[in-house]
């Protein structure tokens, strides 16, 4: 059986990213202002403000230094769009609309603003800058968003949209269009308490365009690379009646074109549409749905020897293709519909429901590469000839109310709520030995495809929960977040090549949160939180029962400066946070669940307007990472490609009047430390820096620009699962964009 597709996830960046985050924190220009505490107000309808992209800002004064541009708190919601680089509020972190620095936990969020500017084109690539994501795992992967949050892998139970959960299992994942989507949202640390089964790292929380509140959205774009990879995307909503009772909101892009490895394309259709019926300022019901078709090739699994240092051939190019295109493909078709409802009785209680049903067919196939055959001096590629077909059909529905009242001097804001989760997998995996391919004059053609099977089975897995929350503010300044959650798992396995591997299985448990923060008047707000999470784990331990839950386990403490009056969000926040009952191998690779890895770290970011016209996102993560239970010859060890360093920082400024008026540039920078490809951690991979660039103009309904990632071209390994599978990261891709907005 070939090695796991998904590996586990390089130089230390300059103390100069470090250093301006801090000196950021410390800028007495961040200091000014008061600040009042702001209770979260009233919940809206669900559907999102029009997407604006305003440039708050202020001229300069007398002496020619500019004042910080000054905000509107109210003009923003959790589920909506983001005034330019600086979100606000979200929902993600407490399932309510509050204010990020008011949230006693670690949550970051990219709008629209930030993805456009940066031109990205997947999940993955939207979290590149934001702190405790370690984002394109492996590399230039066309298939996936892999990332890990806080040292863990995250992207099977950690994946989410409108706050349900996008639940992948075995090779039957999903994937989501950023040009449907409003904002990409990170939760750093364990999160089970309002979601069930989770990540302890955290999760990711995307949320989807929606029909506009206000006023119509007419946009069409267009985008090329320099691998003759381009798109063609609409995005139109608005008022269908007078009275502004029916709203409407339509995303579509097509894709197609190659990219940096031969033979291998990156095609894709999506199409979005939304419907929202309010009769009231009070009621809201969207029904949505979506449709996305992937078409690519596998991607090359590469050894330590010949990547990441010199075999005595030299290096394998980068743009060569190990696989077979004749035999190669991967096809994914997904789908869903579903519904968001909220009404409003009063001022004192909402309701609200969100459900979908999402279905998911993948067809994937590929000669991949399993080490060498014979010496590397030899420079023959053994392959492993792998298929897999899986389907699957998630329904979710999330129903939670809540209510505003007062116990003497305490502001409650309580939150109830009952979510169900039916997830159902039929999994086809077969493999065997392929052809060699050899790295110096490949030929094509030598391959039989794959007959024999090894996994054939349906999973069944059902998931109820409840949970309850408190939001207490005690005067004006100290908060409480009280939360509990009990889930109930049923798991069952009709295994047809096993039978006597069949099983069927429940179990329970419960996660917890508290956190308490203190807000000053000029908007810094110390929190400390502790917050446990777990994970249902499927199959049987040797003796026939079933593994326990894997459990994660984290306590938090940062601070947090948000004023009202200007567009800053800086944080800095220390944790430890334990992984348990994670799965691992003994040296004859028995599975055992005897594992536990413990992260201890340091984040800062920060989030600002500086002046108007100019937008910085900086952050810096330093991770401790280590087994602290396990495969005696892995105790102490650092988990297989993980990184401890993680840093960036972006600048984009914008002229604002004068002959460049509209004209605008951007730049970044961003560093990954070293990782080890082996669980002894002998074979290092090292840290890289990237540049990315951008030039921009805008100018009435255009707006134009060119963007680069990877500017130098570096050739680098993002990383490796083992010895035998090494991912080469992105090299240079530069593309050039234009939009009409009408």
């Amino acid at each position: 059986m070939p090695t796991s597709f998904r590996s586990r996830p390089r130089s230390l960046v300059p103390g100069a990213l470090l250093g301006a985050s801090i000196s950021l924190l410390a800028s007495p220009a961040l200091a000014q202002g008061p600040a009042a505490p702001q209770e979260a107000p009233a919940p809206e309808t669900p559907a999102p403000a029009q997407a604006s992209n305003p440039e708050p800002g202020a001229a300069p004064t007398d002496d020619g230094v500019y004042d910080l541009p000054t905000v509107v708190v109210e003009s923003e919601r959790a589920n909506g769009p983001v005034q330019g680089y600086t979100a606000r509020r979200s929902g993600s972190g407490t399932k309510t609309d509050t204010a990020i620095g008011d949230t006693p936990q670690s949550v970051s969020a990219v709008g629209r603003a930030q993805m456009d500017a940066q031109q990205v084109q997947s999940v993955t690539e939207a979290t590149r800058y934001t702190p405790g994501v370690r984002s394109d795992t492996f590399g230039a992967d066309p298939r996936n968003d892999w990332f890990l949050i806080r040292g863990f892998t995250s992207q099977e139970g950690g994946y989410f949209l409108d706050g349900l959960q996008l639940y992948s299992s075995s090779f039957a994942t999903w994937r989501l269009e950023t040009f449907g989507l409003e904002r990409v949202e990170t939760v750093r640390g364990p999160s089970s308490v309002l979601y069930g089964g989770t990540s302890p790292g955290g999760l990711l929380n995307m949320v989807g365009k929606r029909p506009p509140v206000e006023g119509h959205i007419r946009h069409v774009e267009l985008s090329v690379n320099e691998f003759a990879n381009g798109y063609a995307a609409v995005d139109f909503g608005g008022a269908i009646d007078s009275g502004n009772h029916w709203r409407y909101r339509v995303t579509a892009l097509a894709r197609g074109g190659g990219t940096q490895v031969e033979e291998t394309d990156n095609n894709r259709l999506f199409i979005a549409p939304a419907l929202t019926w309010a009769p009231s300022d009070n009621t809201a019901l969207t029904l949505h749905g979506s449709f996305l078709a992937d078409r690519t090739q596998g991607q090359n699994f590469l050894p330590y020897v010949g990547t990441v240092v010199d075999a005595p051939y030299g290096r394998i190019p980068t743009d060569l293709f190990t696989s077979d295109k004749s035999l190669d493909h991967f096809q994914r078709n997904q789908s869903w519909a579903g519904y968001e409802f909220s009404h409003r009785f009063n001022d004192t209680f909402t309701l609200r429901q969100n459900l979908r049903y999402a279905h998911l067919d993948l067809d994937f196939q590929t000669l991949y590469g399993v080490g060498y055959v014979g010496e590397p001096a030899d420079a023959q590629l053994s392959r492993g000839n792998f298929v897999t077909r899986p389907t699957a059909n998630l329904f979710s529905v999330d129903t939670q109310g809540d209510v505003r009242f007062s116990t003497g001097p305490v502001r409650h804001l309580v939150l109830a709520g009952v979510d169900f989760k039916n997830y159902v997998l039929n999994d086809e995996q077969g493999y065997e030995a392929g052809s060699p391919l050899d790295l110096l004059n490949p030929v094509r053609g030598d391959y039989t495809p794959t007959e024999s099977r090894y996994t054939l089975n349906q999973s069944t897995q059902n998931q109820l929960g409840v949970y309850l929350q408190d939001q207490l503010r005690i005067g004006d300044r100290l908060s409480l977040t009280l939360s509990g959650r009990h889930d109930w798992v049923g798991m069952d396995v009709d295994n047809e090549l096993a039978p006597t591997a069949n099983y069927d299985g429940s179990e329970s448990a419960f996660s917890g949160r508290a956190g308490l923060l203190y807000r000053f008047d000029f908007g810094v707000a110390p929190y400390v939180s502790f917050s446990k999470s777990f994970n249902p784990v499927a199959g049987t331990k040797s003796d026939g029962s079933l593994f326990e839950p894997e459990k994660g386990q984290q306590i938090e403490a940062g601070v947090k400066y948000q004023p009202d009056v200007f567009p800053v969000l800086v944080g800095l926040s220390v944790f430890e946070l334990k992984r348990q009952n994670f799965m691992t191998t003994d040296g004859a690779f028995n599975q055992l669940q005897i594992g536990e890895v413990r992260s201890r770290g340091f984040e800062v970011e920060a989030n600002a307007t500086l002046m108007h016209g100019l937008s910085l996102i900086g952050s810096a993560s330093l991770y401790s990472l280590e087994i602290t239970e396990g495969a005696d010859f892995e105790l102490g060890k650092r988990p297989v490609g993980v990184p401890e360093v993680l840093a960036s920082l972006w600048l984009d400024y914008t002229f604002q009047d004068g002959a460049l008026r509209g004209f605008g540039a951007a730049a970044g920078v961003r560093g990954v430390g070293s990782s080890f490809a082996d669980r002894e951690n002998t074979l290092d991979v090292p840290g890289f820096t990237l540049v990315d660039a951008s030039v921009h103009f805008e100018r009435g309904p255009w707006r134009a620009a060119i963007n680069a990632s990877n500017l130098g071209d570096k050739t680098y390994v993002s990383s490796c699962s083992s010895a035998t599978a090494c991912f080469y990261g992105e090299r240079r891709r530069a593309s050039a964009t234009v939009g009409y907005t009408w």
